[in-house]
């Protein structure tokens, strides 16, 4: 085999020179023979890649990785169950074909080639002056075939992806005929699809685990997976009589074995106190059969999705469940991703809990930050990239929050289906600090909780300030906010101790200021908007003729106005606080940088 160039990290050479760099492809022999490739760095072994996710639903393409933070890298292995003739591994903003940064394998039926090129907006494949794919080695195996590969987070090239906290989209095709050339490869004639994952894990030390750790499993009863491609799977358990209170100290998936790449994510509920019983259900969470009750089953106690590993609490703190005040009553809810459609498949999986009877020093609490649940912060049709922000003010912070501060430990962002970015940061004294969790490439079809980092430290008086970004380019009508998956939200769930009394700090527009805004839209609108009272909010929103102007004035008035605070008790009793103006910062943060 052919030596294959390297890059060490360096800076970033100029562009002329980064287009005069060389252009190589690697020949490697026949596929189905081991091989290996001697390049810098040592090939890691394959207990070295302790994440792994299926990339495909039928569990032909499995990727691990690990990541590297001295390194800034992240190494991959991926296993091809059943190669034919080459295929495609990359990255791109979306999870598109068009744009696209790849790895591809490919062979004209004598001879195999690799090599890391791009797409252009047209889907048409080049091969980059620049390889940053740098693979490592290959081998056979039983199982099919392993390829080992190593890929910067940052490459200095302009047709890269920039691998970035926050969700991933990552995409594969397999070719299935030969090709005689890199540029012959039809993307929209070969099979396709992709997968998102969180690739850069926080690097965290596993806490001791007590010796009096106990485990419980809430798991689906051995149900058959429907035959569709998309179900939300609904089941109620039950905490045994007289359960005292515990701690959640940790927990995994228990996923059932052959069903990897059908079980997307998974959560657990506890519900509400206020009610004294719940009725069993064991079905799709939006069958008409399912009890109205169960919506009161809201509050997270685990969540996983899809390439997550355990979550651990801080040794510090654990998530209190049973004893007084707390229902006995949780709600396994699961999403079966089907788009083979595959029949009679059975299914157990769930989530396993780890709790302890020794409780630690802190019980771990949970926050909702962002925006209220309210039609009056809307986004108008047709936006790219429409940003709206929720404040948890220095006001709520101040009543709210021991002298000593909470700790933000881990973080569930959150939107429907027009969310595309989400951030939230620190401000003290109208300084941004720091971000507590950011998603450039957020996706509300990947949600999970994730460890932060580093663990954040928020004191009185200081300000968290969530900001969603959306694009409703699909749609003809203004985009309320509210509990429908076609209306809107933007919430950061973020876990934190010690637990305080504040469960909700989030905020909305003024809604006099939105009466007034309908009101302008009359006066410089040929075409009438009810703004009578007896009309409601949203029919009033989707009635306004969108147009630059009243975009525009709707986006002043957002950024703009008095803003009413939310600042709520877990009894749903707010904190003194009343409508403030909206904080103003003088300096910022950078947030997810901009990339394909």
């Amino acid at each position: 085999l052919p030596s294959m160039q390297t890059s060490r990290s360096q800076p970033c050479p100029s562009f002329k020179l980064r287009e005069v760099a060389s252009m190589y492809f690697t020949m490697i022999a026949v596929f189905l023979v081991i091989l290996v490739v001697a390049l810098q760095g040592s090939v890691p072994r394959g207990s070295d890649f302790p994440y792994k996710v299926p990339l495909d639903p039928q569990g032909l393409l499995e990727l691990s990785w690990n990541v590297s933070y001295p390194e800034q890298a992240v190494h991959f292995q991926l296993l091809v169950r059943d190669l034919q003739f080459g295929l495609l591994f990359g990255m791109s903003d979306r999870g598109e074909f068009e744009n696209a940064d790849l790895a591809v394998l490919w062979s004209d039926g004598h001879n195999s080639y690799f090599g890391d090129a791009w797409s252009d907006a047209k889907g048409q494949l080049h091969m980059d002056s620049q390889q940053d794919y740098q693979l490592l080695g290959a081998r056979k195996a039983p199982e099919g075939l392993y390829l080992l590969f190593r890929r910067a987070f940052s490459t200095c090239d302009p047709k890269d992806y920039l691998i970035e906290d926050g969700t991933v989209h990552l995409i594969y095709g397999i070719l299935e005929k030969p090709v005689h050339s890199l540029q012959a490869i039809n993307i929209s004639a070969i099979h396709r699809g992709l997968q998102r994952v969180q690739l850069l894990k926080p690097n965290i030390t596993v806490p001791e685990l007590p010796s009096d750790m106990k485990t419980m499993e809430i798991t689906a009863p051995d149900i058959v997976i429907p035959s569709q491609e998309t179900t939300y799977w609904c089941y109620m358990a039950e905490l045994p009589d007289g359960f005292p209170k515990h701690h959640i100290i940790m927990y995994e998936p228990v996923i059932t074995a052959g069903n990897e790449a059908l079980v997307h994510h998974m959560e657990v509920f506890q519900c509400a106190a206020e009610f004294d019983s719940f009725p069993y259900y064991n079905g799709p969470c939006d069958s008409k059969m399912k009890p109205n009750r169960l919506n009161y089953c809201r509050h997270v106690l685990a969540a996983w999705a899809m390439g997550a590993q355990a979550f651990y609490y801080p040794e510090e703190a654990g998530l209190a469940f049973g004893g007084p005040g707390s229902s006995r009553y949780l709600r396994l809810e699961v999403h079966y991703h089907n788009p083979l459609v595959f029949e009679g498949r059975r299914d157990s999986s769930g989530i396993r809990l780890y709790y302890t009877a020794t409780l630690r020093p802190y019980d771990a609490g949970i926050m909702e930050l962002g925006l209220v649940y309210t039609p009056v912060m809307a986004i108008p049709p047709g936006e790219d990239a429409f940003t709206l922000t929720g404040y948890c003010t220095d006001k709520c912070t101040q009543l709210a929050l021991p002298a000593a501060g909470i700790r933000i430990f881990a973080s569930q962002l959150h939107t429907h289906l027009a969310g595309r970015k989400v951030v939230t940061v620190l401000s003290r004294d109208g300084r941004e600090q720091q971000v507590v969790n950011a998603d450039g490439h957020y996706s509300p079809h990947f949600q999970e909780i994730r460890m932060l980092k580093k663990v954040v430290a928020v004191f009185p008086g200081d300000e968290l300030i969530t900001t969603c970004t959306y694009n409703t380019q699909d749609r003809s009508r203004a985009t309320v906010g509210g509990f429908g998956i076609l209306e809107e939200m933007c919430v950061n769930y973020v876990h934190y101790y010690p637990q305080t009394q504040l469960e909700l700090c989030k905020s909305c527009v003024d809604p006099g200021y939105l009466h007034r805004y309908f009101s302008l839209v009359n006066r410089f609108n040929d075409e009438e908007v009810c703004t009578c009272p007896q009309v409601s909010v949203p029919q009033q929103f989707f009635s306004v003729p969108w147009n630059t102007f009243n975009r525009d004035v709707l986006k002043s008035l957002y950024d703009f106005a008095p803003i009413s605070m939310h600042c709520n008790k877990s009894s749903a009793i707010r904190f003194p606080v009343g409508t403030a103006s909206q904080p103003k910062l003088h300096s910022k943060t950078p947030g997810p940088r901009e990339k394909k």
